[in-house]
């Protein structure tokens, strides 16, 4: 099963989708990891990753999808997560031909809705185990007492410089422009489901667990 999560920063995707790696076996393609993993890589692929980030520019949709490409060459029968990637119609479809031309369907896409006042209050409390990226909130799920990461064992946690609520507004704004277009594209394949992105992370795991269920 291939699937996307879709949704703004700050909705969850990152947590829901360790929980399907977890628990489904499937494998996380985030846009971000791949990209440092590239640039550290040494290969050809690694090389122009590396060129274009140190010039500062954003990375080009055809070397996005090289390095997908790469994984799903890799192992074409792993069942892959797609984290951060599409985030514009060109890009949606460059990953539907990519996955035709590897004999793979898209499955489910699907889209953690939040509102937008709630998500700021759960931004801006957040913090990340340095070590995993285990998620934690000031609020619903403080870092434990004792300092240490309930999922790897790690001691340093980290807030990122812009979970402000202004840097947010405008993450928030540049979704909205450039990927919220993609529930109509994926709504009128069919693929297209919503889960509410705000409830406890079990009842979010549930819900999508129930969606995906329903498209096997």
């Amino acid at each position: 099963m291939n699937i996307i999560l879709l949704g703004p920063p700050g909705a969850g995707k990152g947590t829901q989708a360790r929980i399907l790696v977890e628990e489904r076996g499937m494998t996380q393609l985030s846009t971000g990891d791949m990209l440092r993993e590239a640039k550290d890589s040494g290969t050809e692929m690694g090389k122009r990753v590396a060129e274009v980030m140190a010039r500062g520019e954003l990375v080009t949709d055809e070397i996005v999808i090289g390095l997908i490409r790469e994984k799903l060459e890799a192992a074409p029968d792993a069942g892959y997560i797609f984290d951060g990637f599409p985030r514009t119609l060109k890009q949606a479809d460059a990953l539907a031909d990519l996955l035709s031309e590897q004999g793979q369907v898209l499955d489910r896409v699907v889209e953690l809705r939040v509102d937008d006042t709630a998500l700021v209050s759960r931004i801006t409390a957040r913090s990340t185990c340095a070590s995993c990226g285990e998620v934690y909130n000031d609020i619903t799920k403080p870092i434990p007492a004792d300092g240490v990461c309930t999922h790897c064992g790690g001691t340093e946690f980290k807030r990122r410089a812009d979970d402000t609520e202004a840097a947010l507004q405008k993450r928030l704004m540049e979704y909205y422009k450039q990927t919220s277009p993609l529930i109509g594209y994926y709504y009128a394949k069919g693929q297209h489901c919503r889960v509410d992105g705000l409830g406890e992370i079990d009842e979010v795991k549930a819900a999508i667990a129930e969606k995906l269920q329903t498209s096997a």
